[in-house]
């Protein structure tokens, strides 16, 4: 077990006022590191990455010296999945492909994020280009499985203590997926209410920057500094009521293992015990077309991506991203578009469900069961994946469940563009849980 607090809203209060003095913070996290991350290895090598630190400390610390001026996320250590560009580090994507053949302007929300006060502390651990090859990233809670991918060190290194908030990617289920299996908490935004620029995309269609923390309360401070016109009066104001909860029944719901779905069915008791009202409502009926579907569009765009590194360099990818990529190669532009337009149709659908049958939430397992044994792979990601494809905001929250010592969480699906009032109901429900 090698798991921390680090909740990034009460580590914030701390160091905003002064209670807490950031370069002193700074030695207690690398410490932590040095301990660590030998057995996680959630994070990239860096030479010294102490010294770095406290230099930027110390900066960001004479810069603000009036402590009712400081920024939102001052001091805020970050974890940046590498697939993203930051000035001053290389980016890899886990991959072999050299460098300097991917190297870019820095990402936007990570600019965003250290002009908020934010600090690097490195690089996290990626499958190969976001896909499917894993790192060494072990999962925090037990050492013999995988945290899940393909941001598999940013979720890892908030659930181990490293750093209070990381970014990760999602286009299908990298970032709700590994938040589950690592006990943490993980926020798929909108589709492009987040700024994607400066990244590797895998899918331009799909592809969704999202968020780790260790709790709803800090998670809502990083959404107000990086998501587009973000409204912060609605996730302040007090919920007047309880969200009408739907559980998507049928196949969907089926993906999932028995003990994980019984699991389910108990937090859904809970749920019900605190006075929500919960709905089932049958939906993804042919859910094996779906996931077909999205993996091709996914595999098509990223075929597209890669097609002149590949063509040059296609002998250091690795043998499942050589796999998508041809798979993708195969898809053509008539398929190419009707897997682009269904994004949308399939949204308008499932909100006209949620209106008819008078829901509020979608709440439905964000896994198909605890984070499995070996770090040869990632996980299933299909209780993950509609939501992606309509590119609806989707949080989860662990559940405080759990299977052979390994945490479970909860997944909360709110309307399009919403994500301000769907953050608001995840804190409702994550202070449930853990009451």
């Amino acid at each position: 077990m090698q798991t921390n607090p680090a909740p990034l809203a009460q580590t914030l209060a701390s160091l905003r006022t002064g209670e807490t003095k950031l370069t002193d913070y700074v030695r207690t996290i690398c410490d932590r590191i040095d301990e660590v991350e030998p057995h996680v290895e959630a994070l990239l090598g860096e030479e010294d990455r102490r010294a770095r630190l406290l230099t930027d400390a110390a900066q960001l610390d004479a810069r603000f010296p009036d402590t009712t001026d400081r920024p939102p996320l001052y001091g805020t250590l970050l974890g940046v999945k590498d697939i993203f560009h930051v000035d001053g580090f290389a980016t890899r994507a886990g991959s072999n492909v050299p460098p300097e053949l991917l190297a870019g302007d820095e990402a936007t929300c990570v600019t965003q994020l250290r002009a908020a006060g934010a600090l690097i502390v490195g690089k996290t651990v990626t499958t190969e280009f976001a896909y499917f090859d894993p790192g060494p990233t072990r999962n925090p809670h037990n050492l013999a499985h995988t945290p899940g991918g393909s941001s598999s060190g940013s979720a890892a290194a908030v659930s181990a203590g490293l750093c209070t908030l990381a970014i990760g990617t999602q286009t299908i289920g990298s970032v709700i997926r590994p938040a589950a299996f690592c006990g943490i908490v993980g926020f798929k935004p909108t589709y492009e209410r987040i700024a994607s620029t400066g990244l590797l995309y895998f899918s331009r269609t799909v592809d969704h920057v999202g968020l780790f923390t260790q709790d709803v309360d800090g998670m809502i401070v990083a959404a107000g500094v990086l998501c587009k016109e973000w409204r912060g009066d609605v996730v302040d104001a007090i919920p007047m009521k309880l969200p009408v909860l739907g559980v998507p029944d049928g196949a969907f719901l089926d993906q999932t293992e028995p003990a994980a779905l019984q699991k389910f069915e108990d937090a859904l008791g809970q749920l019900q015990d605190a006075g929500y009202v919960v709905k089932r409502v049958p939906i993804f009926e042919d859910i094996e077309a779906l996931n077909l579907l999205h993996r091709r569009l996914s595999f098509a765009e990223f075929a597209q991506e890669h097609a002149e590194k590949f063509a040059t360099h296609g002998h250091l990818y690795r043998e499942h991203t050589t796999e998508i990529i041809k798979i993708g190669q195969m898809v053509d532009a008539t398929e190419l578009a009707a897997a682009r337009k269904n994004c949308g149709t399939l949204r308008s659908q499932i909100e006209e469900q949620m209106g008819d049958a008078e829901i509020d939430l979608w709440v439905s397992p964000p896994a198909p069961g605890p984070a499995p044994l070996g770090i040869h792979a990632t996980g299933n990601p299909d209780m993950n994946l509609p939501w992606t494809h309509v590119g609806m905001p989707t949080t989860t929250v662990p559940t405080a469940q759990e299977i052979g010592g390994l945490p479970l969480g909860i997944q909360l699906t709110g309307r399009f563009g919403e994500d301000e009032q769907l953050l608001a109901w995840t804190r409702q429900v994550e202070r449930m849980f853990v009451a």
